[in-house]
């Protein structure tokens, strides 16, 4: 609790300050408090559509979904993580016009495929995997498939390749 700072802020900013906005909130676990918490601070600022999984992070991955995650924390993931992966589940002719650095090509239904030609980490299925595609759905889905073959840290990004590397920071910005 000593180091507990509200989100209050930043949820309000990222949630354009629609209070009636759906807000799902998740821990490290199942003991871990932090969203209890910001739960509270939300309704008390006048949130109305706050809910909270309660189970955490760590067993909805284990459960094999997804997380979503946020061009940001790709970027910055990548920039401090060298083992992390990006996938681009778009097609081939699309993935060759353009994509993020050391971006591996998969689609959905290559998935196991995938797993046995190289292009994804079967030493290590906690390596950190980013899912990039057209749109969320794309991306999604093979967040999706991938996850159900045994990879426990696999994020996806909802807007377009466009848009993830439009957002990149300049090399000075860091």
């Amino acid at each position: 609790m000593s180091q507990y700072t509200s989100d209050v802020a930043e949820i309000d900013k990222l949630a354009g300050h629609d209070r009636g906005r759906l807000i799902v909130l998740y821990c490290n676990g199942p003991f871990c408090g932090k969203s209890k918490r910001l739960a509270s601070d939300l309704l008390a600022a006048g949130y109305d559509n706050v809910v909270r999984y309660q189970l955490g992070i760590p067993v909805w991955r284990a459960l094999g979904h997804p997380a979503q995650v946020e061009g940001s924390a790709i970027w910055s993931t990548l920039a401090k993580d060298k083992t992390a992966v990006v996938i681009d589940a778009r097609e081939p002719e699309a993935f060759r016009k353009g994509t993020v650095p050391q971006a591996r090509n998969v689609q959905a239904p290559d998935v196991a495929k995938a797993k046995d030609d190289g292009r994804l980490p079967m030493l290590d299925h906690n390596t950190r995997i980013f899912v990039i595609g057209n749109d969320e759905g794309e991306a999604r889905a093979a967040a999706t498939e991938i996850a159900h073959n045994a990879f426990q840290n696999v994020a996806y990004y909802a807007g377009s390749v466009e848009d993830l590397v439009k957002s990149r920071p300049r090399s000075g910005s860091r």
